[in-house]
């Protein structure tokens, strides 16, 4: 357990392990994450949130769910008298849809305590939830155990301990929609802004970094796609009768991709990059600043050599990326398909939009001979160009990229509050490379905006077998915690 500093007066209960608060932490989240969680599955959503409106109350705030164009919002508010600034905190409550053959357990929505973590040979714990003893590295297997129930646990820990000492009026908005794309939040933001000014937003997700050091993030990229699908004959052919003549559509789609980047993992693309500015020298500091053990994460990955867009993996991160999803094309042996497709998705950094990305890579296609179509071809398009890609652009997304800068008022308070509660410095990252959706509530209430990530990083978040390190939920409450004060 880190070392927290005097002026934090959070309760030594809750950090030190005092049966009673434990267990109840560990019995309200278990049955927080008993209630499957998928954002399309409405009646079980509507259960989250009611749930999570008694939660919210149970721990001392008035609080409300919210109805929007989609998944409810639930909405929380503790006013302290004389308080002169307020912290919004973000939290979503929805989850990845479930793969139930690849979990190793009865049920994704069944919570399960292992002693140890899963690929580590851990052991079920029965009755975990009637324990008074709960080890830190003990792991809670469960979709949404990590992303995004477990802030939710620790930030009303947080509330807990902080109690009468709480110096700040505090407001959380938790959203049923974020692995979606959060489509509904920006009509709700705007519709509900008159609840929700703050001095700060606080986003409760993602993991920390792998050194197990109090983190924060400034910054995440945002994200776009499209589905590309190129053509060959209107029904498929025989290899063998009509190979070397009849144009292959999966050659042709490898070919095309594989023209967008050079082999040290560089997009070819004509000004993909050319929206971002050169780092500054301090900001090749910071990012130099993030203890990464790249050897070790290689090792990890079984990979002997990374792309070198950047230096490092921090500046990689400064830059948008493209990525391919996935490719598919024919379903048996010995034919010519008659089309071949792949997904392709980017990452957006601030100084990108989605829409200029786009037009760039759609330049680079038409640059490669193709004629660009938004609907399946006809026979006239067919026999007038040799070439031909239809655009499918993905509703949603992973948002918009966004980042306040480390060096604002506001970035020096929090690490500075992090610093305090901690006594040692946290992990700042200017860019987290996954997505998450601030640019809404920065555009609709003007407010900054840093992420603070509690959870373990070997979480398996978005795949099988999820899971939460208990300690990470105690830290996490207590840097939720610096954060309000």
């Amino acid at each position: 357990m880190m070392r927290v500093a005097g002026a934090l007066l959070l309760s030594a209960a809750l950090l030190h392990g005092q049966s009673t608060n434990r267990q109840s932490v560990i019995a309200e989240l278990t049955e927080l994450l008993s209630i499957p969680n998928v954002g399309t599955d409405r009646p079980n959503i509507a259960r989250n949130a009611r749930f999570l409106h008694q939660m919210l109350e149970r721990h001392g705030m008035s609080a409300e769910v919210l109805e929007t164009a989609g998944n409810p919002l639930v909405y929380g508010e503790k006013r302290v008298p004389g308080a002169t600034r307020t912290v919004l905190f973000y939290i979503h409550y929805d989850g990845q849809p479930i793969d139930a053959s690849r979990w190793k357990q009865p049920s994704a929505f069944t919570p399960v305590m292992r002693d140890a973590r899963l690929e580590e040979g851990g052991k079920p714990i029965p009755d975990f939830t009637k324990l008074t003893k709960f080890p830190d590295n003990w792991r809670l297997y469960a979709r949404s155990a990590s992303d995004d129930k477990a802030p939710i646990a620790a930030f009303c820990a947080a509330l807990d301990a902080l109690g009468p000492k709480l110096p700040a009026n505090i407001r959380v908005i938790l959203d049923g929609e974020e692995e979606m794309g959060s489509r509904s939040l920006p009509a709700a933001i705007e519709k509900y802004k008159d609840k929700l000014p703050a001095d700060l937003l606080v986003i409760l997700d993602g993991p920390t970094h792998a050194s197990g050091r109090p983190t924060l993030y400034f910054g995440a990229r945002g994200g776009t796609g499209f589905d590309l699908t190129v053509y060959g004959s209107k029904f498929a052919l025989h290899s063998g009768h009509y190979g070397n003549w009849i144009p292959n559509p999966a050659m042709r789609l490898a070919q095309l991709l594989a023209s967008m980047k050079d082999d040290q993992g560089r997009t070819t693309i004509a000004g993909f990059y050319d929206d971002v500015p050169p780092l500054t020298d301090a900001q090749r500091k910071m990012l130099k600043s993030v203890p990464d053990d790249e050897p070790a994460l290689l090792r990890l990955f079984g990979v002997a050599r990374p792309d070198s867009v950047g230096e490092s993996l921090q500046e990689a991160l400064q830059y948008p990326s493209l990525n391919i999803h996935s490719m598919r094309s024919g379903d048996v042996g010995g034919v010519i398909p008659t089309e071949a497709s792949a997904q392709i998705e980017m990452r957006l950094v601030k100084e990108t939009t989605a829409d200029a990305l786009t037009e760039k890579v759609l330049a680079h296609i038409r640059k490669q001979g193709y004629q660009i179509v938004e609907t399946e071809p006809d026979d006239a398009i067919r026999m007038q160009y040799p070439k031909i890609a239809m655009i499918k652009r993905r509703a949603g997304g992973g948002g918009v990229a966004w980042r306040t800068e480390p060096d604002s008022p506001e970035g020096i308070r929090v690490i500075a509050s992090l610093q305090k509660a901690w006594n040692r410095e946290p992990v700042s990252i200017r860019t987290m490379g996954g997505s998450v959706p601030a640019a809404p509530f920065i555009r609709t209430l003007g407010i900054p905006v840093v992420g603070l990530p509690i959870v373990n990083f070997d979480n398996n978040q978005h795949s099988d077998n999820e899971n939460l390190r208990l300690g990470n939920l105690w830290t996490g409450a207590a840097s939720i915690a610096a954060l309000m004060r």
